[in-house]
């Protein structure tokens, strides 16, 4: 393990103004981001089946970045009210410059796919084919599914005078289709939706797969009988298709006009990708009717949409597939005596306890807490907050049950979660019908926080038992997502998550908290209160050094508070997983600020905050990431370790994750991210997840 660098104060800097060039770009951070998704499947050390995976998920990154932040800057631009952005570039220069690296890495990712994994897969005998390779029986079997399954559900589309081009939905693969009359020797248009319901890639045999819409393509005849097939190419359209503004800029400017485009059936195209060896004319027809221009035109290899390589991971190849992960329960809860289930409740009565998922297993720790508290027969009340979970998901269970039980039960549903607006609707209803008490937060806010409350009777007293955690209350995503999470009954706590739940579902205007640091009120003066406190403690020549792990860091108040904290000395470790807008390593402003990121087979979801505090540490975990949106516009809540050991076990995961042995991106002061994976010998540094994995198989929290 390495030490922490070495805290020298040099105070006349800091005095210094700060310079205007000082914050990277979040929109290119967010790109540079999906690039790391992408070289992770560049990775000749992962399974070839593991490649395609992350091949998919940068796919399907990308297409929500241009749903949602690509739709934002051109709906900015198209009103006027555009400004220029914090990094220095105006609204155009920031597309411009997402249009040519995001085409880029798409070409990229064909390429890999192509070249690299494509072949990896056929080694292995698994074969993506393109129709024209398939063997004549293939091609025979194939029809009788076409003719089954495919057929009835297409329908073709003319363009001419009396039918309009139609819309197409975003997302959605099409294809563009040129007929010929051979009796009039016109030539005409016609748009085929390829079935979203059905099988991407098409299994043709063991381990043998092709593209539906080569299948369609294949069969346009039984569609247009009579005419010529001359022309076929596929293309896709993404479309705008947030329902809220995230942005601070022109907040205001913007109420009105999000108010009508919430009426919009339907949002306008951002990108359009089509094949390379699409023809010219019919490109141009697309484009003209589609409204879109040449930056928004993405010219890639064939097949498009990989996020049909999902398909791969439901092959029985456990083989070509990293080793199987089960989550054992959390030590702290396994150590009590009990021949079934751990009874949580009673070893919260003992002492508190922390959980590192998806390490610590969610369903015996955090989703059996509230399935004993829903049948505990002393239990009186469950509040509850569900930002994103599912509607066959056994903490909603837990919830009717306990309801159905006679208890008192709150759910707090934020209906507005992004991409999940309508699932959360259908289950909050599912929750009323239940006799449970649903609320939707506060006017204008969104509710983040992470926040579980059982009130019980335990004879001598009514206790309160908590969760606090980083991650949201679904058990599926809890088995891929990192997070922490608090079991407690401290009364402190109990008092803090009281106060909040009246804030949240009654008229309380409470905003003081003993172990809480909530949002919007609290988390950012929180935090650079305590950055500036860490300032001071190395001028008194006390410890000093802050440590920071987020999904995203943009907000530039705090930021411009950590510049002035590195320009007076104090060490600075900044652990980020996606958007990064601090520049680290600049001389006079940020050289002892250390930046990195860490992506693997979980994704890193995990807040935490760590002051030094002049040698009495202080540690915060909980749901507030480093944005405008979480720091102004959503109720977000920090939680205060207290315990030693468990700001011991938090100091020892930065410990790890900044290790030099540890395989992590390093983020350079000109935005670039370079990955360290090998040591000057070439010997392969340790995977952190991997090296977790094998820690927590033994029970250790922490290495």
């Amino acid at each position: 393990m390495t030490s922490e660098p070495t805290a020298s104060p040099v105070t006349p800097a800091a005095e210094e103004p700060l310079p205007a060039n000082r914050f990277l770009d979040r929109e290119l951070s967010w790109l540079a981001f999906n690039q790391r998704v992408l070289e992770l499947a560049q990775d000749d050390d992962l399974p070839v089946i593991e490649r395609a995976k992350f091949l998919a998920i940068f796919a399907s990154n990308l297409d929500e970045f241009f749903m949602v932040r690509v739709a934002g800057l051109k709906r900015r631009i198209a009103t006027g009210i555009a400004v220029r952005a914090a990094s220095g570039y105006t609204a155009r220069e920031v597309l411009e410059n997402i249009s040519q690296r995001a085409f880029d890495m798409q070409r990229q990712q064909a390429d890999l796919f192509g070249n690299v994994v494509m072949p990896g897969l056929e080694a292995e005998g698994i074969k993506l084919l393109r129709w024209d390779q398939l063997t004549p029986s293939e091609k025979a079997g194939i029809e009788l599914f076409f003719d089954a399954k495919v057929f009835p559900v297409l329908t073709p589309l003319a363009v001419d005078p009396s039918h309009p081009f139609p819309y197409i939905s975003g997302l959605s693969m099409n294809l563009a289709v040129v007929v010929r009359n051979p009796v009039t020797g016109t030539e005409l248009f016609a748009r085929v939706k390829v079935p979203p319901l059905l099988p991407r890639f098409v299994e043709v045999g063991p381990a043998r797969f092709v593209p539906l819409e080569d299948v369609i393509a294949a069969h346009l005849h039984t569609l247009f009988p009579g005419m010529e097939i001359q022309q076929t190419h596929a293309f896709r359209v993404t479309r705008n298709e947030d329902v809220e503004v995230e942005e601070d800029d022109a907040e205001n400017l913007l109420q009105a006009l999000e108010r009508e485009l919430m009426r919009r059936r339907f949002g306008p195209p951002v990108r359009l990708e089509v094949e390379e060896s699409i023809d010219p004319h019919v490109l141009e027809l697309l484009m003209s009717e589609l409204g879109v221009n040449e930056l928004e035109v993405f010219r890639l290899p064939g097949p498009l949409d990989l996020t049909g390589l999902w398909t791969l991971i439901s092959l029985d190849r456990d083989d070509l597939k990293q080793k199987k992960f089960v989550a054992k329960t959390s030590r702290q809860l396994s150590e009590v005596e009990s021949s079934t289930a751990p009874d949580v409740l009673a070893v919260m009565r003992e002492r508190d306890v922390l959980l590192h998922h998806p390490y610590d297993s969610f369903s015996t720790s955090v989703q059996l807490f509230l399935e004993q508290a829903a049948r505990d027969l002393q239990v009186l009340a469950i509040k509850q907050t569900l930002y994103r979970t599912s509607g066959d998901s056994p903490v909603v269970d837990a919830l009717i049950d306990a309801a159905q039980e006679g208890k008192q039960v709150l759910a707090l549903v934020e209906i507005k979660a992004r991409f999940d607006e309508q699932n959360n609707i259908e289950w909050a209803r599912k929750l009323e019908e239940a006799g449970v008490h649903v609320v939707y937060g506060l006017v204008g806010l969104k509710t983040h926080s992470k926040l579980s409350m059982v009130v019980r009777d335990d004879g001598d007293q009514l206790r309160r038992y908590c969760h606090i955690g980083t991650g949201n209350y679904h058990p599926k995503t809890a088995r891929l997502y990192e997070d922490l999470g608090l079991l407690t009954c401290d009364p402190a706590v109990g008092e803090d998550v009281s106060n909040l739940f009246n804030v949240l579902s009654g008229y309380s205007m409470n905003t003081t908290y003993e172990r809480f640091l909530v949002a919007p009120h609290s988390v950012r003066t929180g935090l650079v209160e305590r950055i500036e406190r860490e300032v001071e403690h190395l001028q008194a020549g006390l410890p000093a050094g802050i440590k920071f792990k987020c999904n995203s860091i943009v907000d530039e108040g705090i930021i411009d508070a950590l510049y002035r904290a590195s320009r007076a000395g104090v060490p600075i470790d900044i652990w980020v997983r996606g958007i990064c807008a601090v520049r680290p390593g600049v001389e006079g402003l940020s050289e002892n600020i250390r930046v990195i990121s860490i992506l693997g087979r979980f994704l890193e979801h995990s807040r935490a905050y760590c002051f030094t505090n002049g040698g009495n540490r202080e540690t915060w975990i909980g749901s507030a990431d480093l944005m405008h949106r979480n720091l102004d516009r959503r109720v977000e809540t920090l939680i205060r370790l207290v315990d030693p050991e468990e700001v011991a076990d938090i100091d020892a995961l930065f410990a790890f994750a900044f290790d030099p042995e540890t395989s992590a991106w390093d983020l350079h002061p000109d935005g670039t991210w370079i990955r360290r994976q090998f040591d000057t010998d070439g010997r392969r540094l340790r995977d952190y997840q991997e090296s977790l994995i094998e820690i927590k198989r033994k029970r250790g929290f922490a290495p």
